[in-house]
């Protein structure tokens, strides 16, 4: 072996050896950075509503997050999503914070609007569809997507359905929380200008009104803060695993809502619902998580639909305006409830506004979780209703020569 070759399997070997990793800050493990970046952002998400709060904003931590996560994706500095146990965590406090307030008087009091709830649920879904059918006739996108993309309410759901129903799942998911923003963004400032003009209190004494000011170690509404604590843990975990279990849309949320319920009903629970800074932290979370999906690659792709999807959006969340005003006229709901109810979904981001507004919280779950199941029981079945297979016609067939280089 003569030297030069030597020297060549020397380099080579070298060569494939792997690279050292690049070296951390002394004292942070290399895996917490994702995490430490995360923990300021939501930090600088509360310290915003604590700003909105003392400047009068309505649900302040909602709506500050909101914007602080969107201006983080669209200046390019956040590229990911909130990460999955905090949202998850978030959705199963949400959860446990609706089935709170479903209590047997509060449902007893909703009994009475029974009927005009379906059939404002049933119009809800209705008006999305017929809407939602005249944007893939005026604009180029398909059935299936406009209809998942109109769809009011279970947002995760449907996005997680979409490429089963052959719809453009991009699409379908800048639409869903396109909308979701709009709510979550205009649904608290309505809510304010409603409950401002109106004399009435909240409706059936499930509103957050009826809790006493949570001091500032004051985490869930019971006197008892570490059985609470660990009551709205337990409630928490059985809810996820239950709702994955029976394969419920969206087990994070509403699973915990009926493993809730349940406990609530019983009436020997202790009170466990999120209260104070906990719940602070929570609206922070569902803000955040809603604002950084608005990245500018999502917003460059569907730059040319835009505005035949605002337009439809609009026309939604009208039409369901004027149905939460035929709702609090038939049935004397207060208006700010009725508008809560009906809103095409963002059911996280409008309990906030509920709590925040005192309003009617048991009405607005319960008709908004009531839509969800609805919906993602139905929606299935209506795109298979209004896209039937046909057979494609020999035209549509790709040439022999580009068959050929999609064999390559």
């Amino acid at each position: 072996m003569t030297p030069t070759s030597a020297h060549e399997r020397e380099k080579r070997d070298t060569r494939e050896l792997p690279r050292a990793p690049a070296p951390t800050p002394v004292g942070i493990p290399p895996r917490s950075l994702p995490a430490l970046r995360w923990a300021l952002i939501i930090a600088g998400g509360y310290a915003a509503g604590a700003v909105g709060s003392a400047l009068g904003v309505p649900s302040p931590y909602l709506l500050a997050s909101l914007l602080v996560g969107a201006v983080l994706a669209l200046s390019g500095r956040v590229r990911d999503r909130l990460p999955g146990p905090a949202n998850r965590t978030s959705q199963a406090l949400v959860g446990a914070l609706m089935g709170s307030h479903l209590t047997s008087s509060a449902l007893m009091a909703a009994a009475p609007s029974a009927l005009p709830l379906t059939a404002v649920t049933a119009a809800t879904i209705g008006l999305s569809v017929a809407i939602a059918w005249f944007l893939a006739r005026k604009g180029r996108i398909s059935r299936p997507t406009a209809v998942l993309g109109m769809m009011p309410g279970g947002s995760a759901g449907i996005v997680t359905c979409a490429d089963e129903l052959k719809a453009d799942v991009r699409l379908v998911a800048f639409n869903q929380y396109l909308r979701v923003g709009l709510v979550a963004t205009t649904a608290p400032l309505l809510a304010h200008w409603m409950a401002g003009g109106s004399s009435s209190g909240p409706a059936g004494g499930g509103g957050a009104g009826s809790w006493p000011g949570p001091g500032l170690f004051q985490l869930v509404a019971g006197p008892d803060q570490l059985t609470g604590l660990l009551t709205l843990a337990a409630v928490a975990v059985a809810g996820i695993l239950a709702g994955r279990r029976l394969r419920l849309p969206t087990p994070a949320l509403i699973g915990p809502m009926l493993v809730a319920l349940v406990a609530t009903m019983s009436g020997v629970i202790p009170a466990f619902a999120p209260a104070g800074i906990l719940q602070d932290v929570v609206f922070v979370l569902v803000g955040m998580d809603v604002g950084v999906r608005f990245t500018r690659d999502t917003l460059r792709r569907v730059r040319g639909l835009l505005p035949s999807i605002l337009a439809a959006m609009t026309a939604v969340c009208l039409g369901c305006a004027g149905m939460a005003w035929i709702f609090a006229k038939a049935t004397g709901t207060p208006l700010m409830d009725a508008y809560l109810a009906t809103t095409p979904g963002g059911i996280n981001a409008v309990l906030a506004a509920a709590v925040s507004s005192h309003g009617d919280v048991a009405l607005v779950s319960t008709v908004q979780s009531l839509r969800l199941l609805v919906v993602m029981l139905l929606t299935p079945m209506i795109i298979r209703r209004l896209t039937p297979d046909r057979p494609k016609p020999a035209g549509n067939k790709a040439p022999a020569g580009d068959r050929s280089r999609v064999r390559r």
